[in-house]
């Protein structure tokens, strides 16, 4: 009688323990084999800096996309996957909860990109960048000093430091994060081509190499013809003669240049304005691209000391002054003829042509 009895109590343990068992397999199954109940439409999630593995479920669990939270935690952590990394995560449709898990501990998160382009302005390109919206715009509000402790130079100072290429971000970066990978790419760059410079250069350092680039840069309309425009400038320098170069003015004019390059802005003052200061302005005008950098490093030999854009994004290049204002004649009087059949333009409304030419000395 009580071996019957001690039978139907083992029997009856085994079968509990058989039934406990069973239904944790099933529900550690629905858990993380079964596709999560999704939107029809893909969608992202986004796990914060810091953020856990059992607060990702449970937010999920909220919003309906995971029915048993405490089943896909469980199975976790007898996987050992409890591990998750920042970032955001694309959710497709028919993912399970295995393959998400997997995905936070892979940190396989969405990338997005964003380009700077040559000869393109700091300004400019902190306009790109806010308008990044899975960027944080984190020096939107920072002083001078905050700022130098981000780059090791002011907001003044930091034209033409990065470099114009296309950088990965993932969401929650920093946008100091992306400048930051652009000013150590310049930095890398600009000390490549430094070491291979020629001989006799007018620049006492790497700035102003840079500050040369970016003039080039502006300057060029044929790639070809960079090193022969950075070996007009590097002669005018050595020479002692002004730059003269059209594009140093309307960086210096700032929001005041409106597309129209008047002669009375060639006469204002400023520290850009190469019509007026002798030498480099005190700053790059634009990002250059290495190709810039090389040419301002190598210039083209020659005695040309002048140039006139001829109107398809090539210039004429000239060694006299005498020379070159035949060439600016010229081309202007071509400009002219394509331009007879437009509707004449008063004196009053017109405004100096933009000009590519340093124009000589006065």
């Amino acid at each position: 009688m009580v071996k019957t009895v001690a039978r139907y109590f083992f029997l009856s343990v085994f079968l509990l323990v058989a039934g406990v068992g069973m239904y944790c397999l099933i529900k550690i199954n629905q858990a993380v084999y079964q596709p999560l109940a999704l939107p029809e439409d893909s969608r992202t999630l986004l796990v914060a800096q810091g953020e856990t593995l059992t607060s990702v479920v449970n937010n999920l669990e909220k919003e309906g996309v995971i029915r048993n939270p405490k089943w896909l935690l469980l199975f976790a952590k007898l996987q050992k996957q409890t591990s998750i990394r920042a970032g955001e995560y694309e959710l497709q449709q028919g993912l399970t909860g295995e393959t998400l898990l997997q995905r936070l501990a892979s940190g396989r998160v969405i990338q997005y990109q964003v380009t700077f382009i040559e000869g393109s302005t700091l300004a400019e390109n902190m306009k790109r960048l806010s308008a990044e919206k899975k960027l944080i715009n984190d020096i939107e509000n920072i002083d001078a000093e905050q700022y130098r402790s981000i780059f090791g130079f002011t907001p003044s100072e930091a034209e033409g430091w990065f470099f114009p290429d296309t950088y990965t971000y993932v969401s929650g970066m920093k946008i100091s994060d992306v400048l930051r990978q652009a000013h150590n790419r310049m930095r890398t760059i600009l000390d490549e081509e430094w070491q291979k410079r020629a001989n006799g250069l007018p620049y006492q350092n790497p700035h102003e190499a840079l500050v040369m680039a970016s003039i080039v840069e502006k300057e060029t309309g044929a790639a070809h013809e960079r090193k022969q425009i950075a070996g007009v400038f590097v002669r005018r320098m050595k020479l002692g003669m002004k730059l003269q170069t059209d594009p140093t003015v309307i960086y210096g004019l700032g929001k005041n240049f409106t597309g129209d390059l008047k002669r009375s802005h060639l006469k204002e003052y400023s520290p850009w304005n190469t019509y007026v200061i002798d030498g480099l302005p005190p700053t790059p005008i634009a990002w250059p691209s290495r190709e810039a950098i090389n040419a301002a490093l190598n210039p083209a030999q020659g005695n040309a000391l002048f140039f006139v854009a001829k109107g398809d994004g090539t210039h004429i290049f000239s060694e006299t002054l005498a020379q070159h204002e035949n060439a600016v004649n010229e081309y202007q009087m071509r400009r002219k003829a394509n331009y007879q059949s437009l509707p004449p333009v008063s004196l009053e409304s017109s405004t100096l042509e933009p000009t590519t030419a340093p124009e000589g000395q006065p």
